[in-house]
């Protein structure tokens, strides 16, 4: 078995994995990465965050024109099916294989594709599944693995119509009505897609509310476009068992309820990819999710050992993973490093979401005075003109000194609108202000100026 010498071995090649090799990289380390699929790019490029987001994206694309007056005078409302949409995102994912390829090529990184296990804490032995076995020792490691959908032994998964997040992108065709099982980030994702398709929905919720970690309004105005859409929402709910046959799949619930649908999606919950890494001879220990616990440096408690990303669990977010890998390797080699907390809530439901900070639970828990400034799409000229009106801006601030506590978005561009608040609100002491917003000119129509709006609508009512 050949043996190969390295400063640092990355193990996955998904967001947090490639930050950290490409980071070891530029410190002039040799660096090697292990990847288990047969392209790089990790779950987050193949069967997360790029196939859905692209999914969505083309969903939204459909609806839009569907529902626009101009677009009558052309032709009928087009109907498109779900492979038809899945399409679009393998070409996405194949433009995103061949960047990364080049990242990796540029810097001069060498990737091992097979399953990677600990042989010790500083070597790695690397199967090909076809025999082929090679080690790679370095000084330093960082595991970015990511994580895999939870699937519980007593679903039958391997039933042609029963899914998880995973497995979904390989549907072949456009169900008449689905069940999604879980109601967090994901869920609601595809309860959007799906609706938006045509498609009967029924979302199981295993909490009191929708996305309980949103702000109250937010969470609200999900619920209700969700509804508006046609999605059967049912919280408090627990499985009790799950039966598919050839003609569908029936869901029994602890409450007694029984539903049944043409197909089912489990979206409850992920778990870490580390059961195949043989970590107790590197002397570490995932928990029951499969994690490996890390402190703000990204060390697992072998201190040579590094971790980032999903397999560390929260936020289990690309945009943090990202940040997490580079970390883990800056920390690694004494370079500059962070504990990456800062992170915008991304979700993209149809219209999306997006927020950062506190909450106005949040902040009534902890009895801080607060004011609100609100600015509706309605009333922008922006979103009159692209027909996108739906959704809100939020800003929630000291009454006193109008520093900014959170920023609560929904509506389309959320994701995006929202960084400008984020930028102010990081600005050290007196310049995170809500008066920046009213003296700032902003470019007019734009998205933007739901910030103008919102910071007036507050300060008025201080008055």
């Amino acid at each position: 078995m050949p043996t190969y010498q390295y400063d640092v071995i990355v193990l996955g090649a998904g967001p947090a994995g490639e930050s950290a090799a490409v980071n070891a990289a530029k410190h002039d380390k040799r660096v090697a990465i292990v990847e288990l699929q047969s392209a790089v790019g990790g779950n987050c490029t193949h069967k997360g965050t790029i196939p859905s987001k692209t999914l969505r994206h083309a969903v939204k694309q459909v609806v839009q024109f569907n529902n626009n007056p101009m677009f009558r005078d052309l032709g009928e409302p087009r109907w498109v099916s779900f492979p038809r949409m899945l399409e679009r995102s393998r070409r996405v994912i194949e433009d995103q294989v061949a960047m990364r390829t080049r990242f990796y090529a540029r810097n001069r990184i060498d990737v091992f594709f097979g399953t990677a296990s600990f042989a010790d804490p500083h070597t790695i032995h690397v199967s090909d599944g076809h025999g082929a076995r090679e080690s790679l020792v370095a000084e330093n490691i960082v595991v970015a693995t990511g994580s895999r959908p939870y699937r519980p032994s007593d679903v039958n998964f391997r039933h042609p119509r029963i899914y998880c997040s995973d497995t979904i992108l390989g549907l072949s065709h456009t169900p008449r009505r689905i069940m999604i099982y879980g109601a967090g980030v994901i869920g609601c994702e595809y309860a959007s897609i799906f609706s938006n398709l045509g498609v009967k929905v029924d979302l199981i919720d295993t909490r009191e509310r929708l996305l309980s970690f949103l702000d109250d309004e937010i969470s609200d105005a999900l619920s209700y476009h969700l509804r508006h859409n046609g999605v059967q929402i049912r919280h408090n709910e627990e499985y009790s068992r799950v039966e598919g046959d050839e003609t569908g799949v029936t869901l029994h619930l602890k409450s007694g309820k029984k539903m049944r649908a043409d197909a089912f999606m489990w979206a409850n919950g992920r778990t870490g990819n580390t059961d195949t890494l043989k970590l107790e001879n590197a002397g570490l220990e995932a928990n029951s999710r499969g994690q490996l616990q890390v402190d703000n440096s990204y060390r697992t408690r072998v201190e040579h050992i590094h971790a980032a990303g999903d397999v560390i669990g929260w936020p289990s977010l690309a945009s943090a993973a990202y940040d997490q890998g580079r970390s883990a390797s800056g920390d690694a080699l004494s370079k500059a490093s962070r504990f990456v907390n800062d992170i915008p809530t991304g979700i993209y439901t149809i219209p999306e979401i997006s927020s950062l900070g506190k909450t106005e639970r949040e902040l009534t828990d902890a009895r801080t005075p607060y004011e609100v400034g609100q600015a509706f799409f309605k009333d922008t000229a922006r979103a009159q003109i692209t027909g996108d009106t739906v959704g809100m801006l939020k800003i929630l601030f000291n009454p006193r000194t109008l520093e900014i506590y959170g920023i609560h978005c929904f509506g389309d561009q959320a994701s995006e609108i929202l960084h400008i608040g984020q930028a102010i609100m990081n600005q050290p002491g007196e310049s995170n202000t809500l008066a920046y917003f009213v003296n700032t000119t902003f470019n007019y129509p734009t998205m933007a100026e739901a910030y103008r709006i919102a910071a007036h609508n507050g300060l008025n009512r201080l008055h």
